[in-house]
Order: C-alpha cells, then sequence, then structure tokens
C-alpha cells in the first residue's frame, strides 16, 4: 500500500507541472481561438532567460546573493516576455484577425522558430544550470502509518504547490476581475466582445502576457529539474495529451486532465510495465487522448460543438 501510495503522489505532483504547461495552451486558445504551438518555444525562452540573467546580473550590478539573483532575473525574464507577446500581437496576430485556424496555427509554427533561434542568438545553445533553492533530498512521511514511510521527493512537492497557487491565482483572475470577465467575453464571442467595446486587440496582449508568465513559471521548474536546455521545449509536446483530454476551453480540464495523466503514467509504468517490458510511460498518455478522442472530441472538459443547420 505504502509503494501505491508513493506512486500515486508521484503522478499527481508530474500531472500537476503538466497541467501548468498546459494552462498556456488553453488561455490563448479560449481568448483568441488560436493553437499556441509555441507554448513550448515560449518556455524555453522564459527558461534561457532567467537562467541567463541570473548568471549575469549579479556580474553587471556587484552582489553575490543567490536569491536577490533569482529574483531579479525573474522580473527581467517577465518583462521579457512581456515584451514577446506584446511583439506577437503586434506584428502578428493583429493582421490575422478572423483568418482561417490553419492560417493561424502555421503563425504560431513560424513564431516557434523564431523564438529558437532568438533565444540561442541572444542566450547560447549550451546546457545551463537553474539553481532556484528548492531541495532535492527526498522527503520521508508517514512513517508511524506504514512500514518504512513513503519517499516523496521535495522538489517535485515544492513545484506541484507552486503551479497549485498560480492555478489558484489565475481562476480567481478570471472570475473576479472585470479583465477576467473582458477575457471570458472574448472567448465566447469575439464579435460580440468588440460590439460592447471590449478592446480586442488589447486582450489579446494581456492573454498572451499571462501565457508568458505561465511559460516563466513552468521554465523555472523544468528548467530546475532538467537543467535548461532546448530539449525543454519538447515539454509542451508532454502537455498536448492533457489539453486534448481536458478540453481546449477548460482550464479545470487542463488541471484534472494533467493529474489523470500524470498518474496514469507512473500506475501504468510500475503495475503494467514489468508486464510489457517497460516503456508505457512515454506512450500511455497519447494513447489515453486518443481513446477519448474517439468517443468525446472536445475532451472531458471541453464545450460540445452544435452545429445549426
Amino acid at each position: 500500500m505504502a509503494y501505491f501510495l508513493e506512486t500515486l503522489m508521484g503522478g499527481l505532483m508530474t500531472g500537476m507541472l503538466y497541467s501548468l504547461v498546459a494552462l498556456g495552451f488553453v488561455l490563448i486558445f479560449k481568448a483568441s481561438g488560436v493553437f499556441n504551438f509555441a507554448q513550448g518555444a515560449m518556455v524555453l525562452f522564459a527558461a534561457l532567460a532567467m537562467a541567463r540573467f541570473a548568471e549575469w546580473l549579479p556580474k553587471w550590478l556587484g552582489f553575490e546573493s543567490a536569491f536577490l539573483a533569482n529574483a531579479l532575473a525573474f522580473l527581467v525574464a517577465g518583462a521579457c516576455m512581456f515584451a514577446v507577446a506584446w511583439l506577437i500581437e503586434r506584428l502578428v496576430l493583429r493582421h490575422l484577425v478572423n483568418q482561417e485556424g490553419a492560417t493561424l496555427l502555421m503563425a504560431t509554427l513560424g513564431i516557434t522558430y523564431f523564438l529558437d533561434g532568438l533565444g540561442q542568438t541572444l542566450f547560447g545553445s549550451d546546457i545551463y544550470k537553474l539553481d532556484v533553492g528548492m531541495p532535492k533530498d527526498p522527503l520521508l512521511v508517514l512513517e508511524s502509518t506504514f512500514q518504512g514511510g513513503i519517499l516523496l521527493n521535495k522538489e517535485d512537492l515544492i513545484a506541484a504547490l507552486i503551479a497549485a497557487a498560480l492555478v489558484a491565482l489565475l481562476t480567481l483572475f478570471f472570475q473576479k476581475t472585470s479583465t477576467g470577465r473582458a477575457l471570458r467575453a472574448v472567448a465566447d464571442d469575439h464579435q460580440a466582445a468588440q460590439s460592447i467595446g471590449i478592446p480586442l486587440n488589447r486582450i489579446w496582449v494581456i492573454v498572451w502576457c499571462v501565457a508568458g508568465v505561465v511559460a516563466l513559471v513552468a521554465g523555472m521548474i523544468w528548467g530546475s529539474k532538467l537543467g535548461v536546455q532546448f530539449s525543454l521545449s519538447t515539454v509542451a509536446l508532454r502537455a498536448l495529451p492533457v489539453v486534448i483530454l481536458g478540453g481546449l476551453t477548460s482550464v479545470p480540464g487542463a488541471i484534472i486532465g494533467g493529474l489523470i495523466i500524470g498518474v496514469g503514467e507512473k500506475l501504468s509504468e510500475v503495475y503494467i510495465g514489468p508486464m510489457v517490458g517497460g516503456g508505457i510511460e512515454i506512450w500511455f498518455a497519447y494513447m489515453l487522448a486518443l481513446i477519448v478522442l474517439l468517443f468525446r472530441p472536445q475532451g472531458l472538459f471541453g464545450e460540445k460543438i452544435i452545429d445549426r443547420v
């Protein structure tokens, strides 16, 4: 039982990190109807910016505090993501309003390659260490309940708590603020939102900025775990099944979908993997997403598409 709970907790913490990346897809799709293929590149660009500024700022400003370096690097990287969001809206999206979905998708593919190249030009292409102070030692809990206790990874636990806090803040932002309500209005109907005076271009800038902050937090966490390298952009591919499972238009769906994928990956690898030679964790999420697509194309929590003729 202890081993099962340990695997379950590991899956939940990993799933929360998947949800964080998936949120970027959902936020942009809800507000603009664009499937943002550049989300992985945004995660990588944000992680590169934070890692490099955390290295450069102490040299430029003459201090040695690692905490101050990380805090300032986070702020500067956040400003960079705001600038990227503004430029994307100003130079790309503004000129593609009311275009076909395939056109917008190709635009985000172009943004992906541009950000990959720009990140390499500005920050270099080596593997960089990003140490934000999260402890990497294991944590033993419930020793009195289970023999040997349950072993948890402190870094994964803190990362999951950070992701959960960000999700809670975004939920409050969408539900309780006037800007959040405007974002939801734009998501429901672009033309109706414009007709009552909601500026579509400003809303798109805001939602891309929010997605940039989400990408920054995700890049910070994954960069701390895996190192900041160009393979980090493939993290977004692990989040695609989460988006499919939860639904492209549902923030709660991204969260629950991430938890389902995370737990399913871990449990299937541990309990079914030995029977078939392992490797289930690699393809489990995509197989589950395919099954969901066959029976519910809009995802578990997505909005049903009704065509009236």
